[in-house]
């Protein structure tokens, strides 16, 4: 390139460097030009000759490239300036083809992978892989990742679901002991309550909650949390319920930590002359039935496709399968009628909730008829707790099922709940708990899977009174995002599903609404090593 001056300062000349061609010829007036204008003019050429050396080359080339110079200079300079280029898109498009070519190909059976990225891309460079090799292996990689994944999860929920089943030592340790000191101690053995308060055993003035549980730390935490929030513990009746073999250990924990004012009475099942396996002949089928105990102790994994079940499919019908479902004490809230023959109402409890307001006002509440107040399940957002119809508890397949239920009827909870026992016993709930436990038995539990709820709904059709949600709030057993603030305000709270404040895979936030009532002071918790997590 060059640029050529004329001696008259009255032209100037840019050619090219082999005269190709001759691009520009300004001719000046005669008349004086003064050297800050002849300065400022060379300026601007300067400025403009690099674009004018890229346009040059651009032409020398279009005989090469067939298009036009400024064509050219848009469709090559262009996409430069602003990052891209035509190769490059060129091949992404390729690569996607390739991709989608091999995403619909069988991937061939034995084929050795890579155990990481780095090892891909080393062994690309040694073999020289071309793009649809890589991009199987690539793909072989990604479902072997995907298959490790889901049987790690699968790994994960059993271990999980073994762990919520079973004694923890801790807990196992506080029943020998206490069970010792019933056998050793007199004052562990002494009268629950003591003879001269039994008349308010049956005192419909005081407030009556019932319990029933093997879990002796957990009874602890329920009596301990409703005597602290309550405004009234002296008008506090608790009647606790437990199997033959807690009885004694559950005895002495509550002979030997009193929760005066409030009264405990603690009964074993075994104490109720009438609750006989003659006479409920339905729940000895339940526990004892071959196919119902393999069902609930049996092989989980074996005979599931877990190829075609999710994970949080499989969680559920491991929860499902909880052996606590099957045990007589998960199903004596049937029989509360004849249990305490001379009270008119009471709160029942399940052992993994935590009282935190005085309860006095539920005896005020007007049930306007019904049997049971509870809190409904299908108004809330959460897909795990609150959002529950009863599609989501039975199968409505089954003839029966689809007969005589509506799959968007509202489900409600158990674990905190108010029965009107007068009002119950006008009913004939407890025959038609047994009939449908009946039926789900001879269809070979085909109609529902989950434990004492789903006959329990059917049960109390048309005799339930919906309660305020903030009396019960549910679900800090399944959600670790459970809103601590709401856990705050909520009268009760409920750890129902597997991670139990007392279990190691409790939810740490969670916990310490729990542990604030268990009695450390106690020479068993201490000696047990209890929650030393």
């Amino acid at each position: 390139m060059q640029l050529h001056v004329s001696p008259s300062m009255r032209s100037l000349t840019i050619s090219s460097n082999n005269g190709f061609i001759d691009l520009m010829k300004i001719k000046v007036a005669a008349r004086h030009i003064s050297y800050r204008t002849l300065f400022h003019t060379v300026l601007i050429l300067a400025f403009l000759l690099p674009f004018v050396f890229i346009l040059t080359a651009l032409v020398t080339l279009e005989g090469v490239n067939k298009c036009s110079s400024f064509d050219c200079l848009g469709r090559r300079l262009g996409p430069r300036l602003l990052g891209r280029d035509d190769s490059e898109q060129r091949l992404v498009k390729d690569f996607y083809k390739i991709l989608n070519q091999v995403n619909t190909e069988e991937i061939p059976d034995g084929i050795k992978l890579p155990d990481s990225f780095n090892q891909l891309v080393s062994e690309m460079k040694n073999n020289q892989y071309d793009a649809r090799t890589f991009a199987l292996t690539l793909r072989a990689m990604m479902e072997k990742l995907e298959r490790d994944i889901r049987e790690s999860k699968f790994s994960e929920l059993m271990n999980k679901h073994f762990a919520a089943s079973s004694i923890p030592k801790g807990l196992y340790c506080l029943s020998l002991r206490l069970t010792d000191e019933y056998s050793s101690n007199a004052h562990a053995r002494r009268q629950l309550p003591s003879p001269e308060l039994l008349p308010v055993l049956s005192n419909n003035t005081y407030h009556h909650f019932v319990l029933s549980t093997d879990n002796i730390l957990a009874a602890s935490v329920v009596v301990a949390s409703a005597v602290q929030s309550s405004l009234k513990p002296e008008k506090i009746v608790f009647h606790i319920i437990t199997d033959k073999k807690t009885y004694a250990g559950m005895h002495a924990w509550f002979a030997l930590n009193p929760v005066s004012p409030a009264i405990v009475e603690v009964k074993g099942v075994h104490q109720f002359d009438w609750l006989t396996r003659e006479n409920v002949p339905v729940l000895d089928a339940v526990e004892n039935h071959h196919g119902i105990r393999n069902y609930y102790h049996g092989n989980h994994i074996a005979g599931a496709n877990l190829s075609d079940t999710t994970p949080r499919t499989f969680a559920s019908k491991l929860q499902a399968r909880s052996p606590k479902y099957i045990s007589l004490l998960n199903h004596l809230r049937i029989y509360l009628p004849e249990l305490y023959p001379n009270l008119d109402k009471v709160v029942f409890l399940d052992d993994d909730v935590v009282i935190q307001r005085d309860l006095s006002p539920l005896w005020a509440i007007d049930l306007r008829g019904k049997v049971n107040g509870a809190v409904e399940t299908c108004k809330g957002e959460d897909e795990w707790v609150m959002s529950k119809h009863f599609r989501n508890y039975f199968n409505f397949s089954h003839p029966l099922i689809a007969k005589h239920l509506n799959p968007d009827e509202c489900a409600w909870a158990y674990g905190m709940n108010v029965f009107d026992l007068r009002a119950w016993r006008k009913t004939n709930i407890r025959e038609t708990y047994h009939y449908w436990l009946k039926e789900n038995l001879k269809s070979n539990l085909t109609m529902w899977k989950l434990g004492t709820l789903p006959p329990a709904l059917i049960a109390f059709k048309g005799h339930v009174h919906p309660i305020d949600p903030l009396w019960h709030m549910l679900g800090l057993g399944y959600q670790s995002k459970t809103n601590v603030e709401n856990v705050k305000r909520a009268a009760v709270i409920h750890y129902n599903g597997q991670s139990k404040p007392w279990l190691q895979i409790g939810f740490e936030h969670l916990r310490p609404f729990w542990t604030k009532y268990v009695n450390y002071s106690s020479d068993f918790v201490r000696n047990c090593h209890i929650l030393e997590l």
